[in-house]
């Protein structure tokens, strides 16, 4: 199955994090959750976002999640796949010009990405959406529409893939954002 590695950091969405990080593995791919600054073995605070009926979610503390993989000793040539969790992490993340890089690689190599809610904010940052259909969270739509993307405003529960990009608005979408990078794994790897 396919080598997947998922770039993650403190206060990431606990769910988006989670769940395809452990679904990922129960359908037999290797997924190596890597933080810049951190090594194997050390943790990152998570954070749950939930709908609750107001105007944006809400955010609550989440689990300590222990990363399997230091970033400093990946080699992105030996994974077939990129997987990018929302929440908080990708604010700061985006700002890590090594992580850009890498984002970068996986598009340029034409290997499958997958990113959910905020994790688009990473896409945004390293110039590689334009001309894409892309979904995210809804309050992210400005900055796609404006890295040259069309937003896809699609129901909390869906996905859209485009090419090998997978992405989906929120954690309620996991099952059918799950499905289409599974299938990419499947049929690139």
């Amino acid at each position: 199955m396919a080598k997947v590695l998922m770039i993650t950091g403190d206060f990431v969405e606990d769910y988006e994090n989670m769940v395809p990080f452990q679904a990922l593995i129960a359908m037999g791919h290797n997924v190596d959750a890597v933080c810049p600054g951190k090594k194997a073995g050390q943790t990152i605070a998570t954070s749950i976002h939930d709908f609750e009926g107001f105007q944006t979610y809400t955010e609550k503390r989440g689990h300590n999640f222990e990363l399997n993989a230091t970033f400093d000793d990946i080699d992105i040539d030996t994974y077939d796949a990129l997987y990018l969790p929302g929440g908080r992490a990708p604010e700061y993340l985006r700002m890590n010009g090594k992580v850009l890089d890498i984002i970068r690689a996986f598009i340029s190599a034409n290997k499958p990405v997958a990113s959910i809610c905020h994790g688009p904010q990473l896409l945004t940052a390293a110039g590689v959406i334009e001309g894409k259909k892309v979904s995210a969270y809804p309050a992210c739509q400005p900055e796609i529409v404006m890295a040259g993307a069309e937003y896809m405003d699609i129901e909390m529960t869906a996905a859209i893939t485009d090419g090998m990009l997978v992405t989906a608005p929120a954690w309620p979408a996991h099952p059918e954002f799950l499905k289409q990078f599974h299938q990419l794994l499947i049929e690139k790897v």
